[in-house]
């Protein structure tokens, strides 16, 4: 287990604290974005799990979206009962979560943030989200992403 790096230890501790049992697959080439992800799992685009992580008045909030969709922030902010909505920068992202951006799973962050899902994932019978790097995804049922996550399922997608 010493090649594992030690994000990927700590969203593997983290899912077993919630009751899940994980397994992280490692792509050498990379995940950083949803298509990259789809292609090397060998699953649909809609089935990856876009970590997105916006500030809403200042809070900084986080939002689980299909790869196939494109974040409405409009909508993220009316979920999160605020008004504006932007996105933040890499450090910020680091400092809530723990995790670069390309990288942020669904728990173990350093920080409690207020969660929002995309209702296209739970179409799925599994979706794979990141697990604490760039090159590290992992499967999961979408029921378990949003009891893990504690997140609430909210229209977040434009068009």
């Amino acid at each position: 287990m010493s090649d594992v790096h030690p994000n990927v230890v700590r969203v593997v501790e983290a899912a077993e604290s919630l009751g899940i049992v994980i397994t992280p697959r490692r792509f050498p080439e990379g995940t950083k974005t949803a298509v990259d992800a789809a292609a090397a799992i060998g699953v649909e685009v809609g089935q990856i799990v876009k970590s997105l992580v916006f500030g809403v008045d200042g809070e900084i909030v986080l939002a689980y979206v299909s790869g196939a969709n494109q974040l409405d922030e409009h909508k993220l902010a009316a979920a999160a009962g605020g008004l504006r909505c932007s996105r933040v920068d890499a450090d910020a992202v680091r400092a809530a979560t723990g995790f670069p951006i390309g990288g942020v799973p669904p728990f173990g962050h350093t920080t409690h943030l207020r969660i929002f899902i995309d209702p296209d994932l739970l179409q799925y019978d599994e979706v794979w989200a990141a697990a604490g790097t760039w090159h590290d995804v992992f499967g999961i049922a979408p029921h378990q992403l949003v009891e893990a996550s504690e997140g609430l399922v909210a229209d977040l997608k434009r068009g």
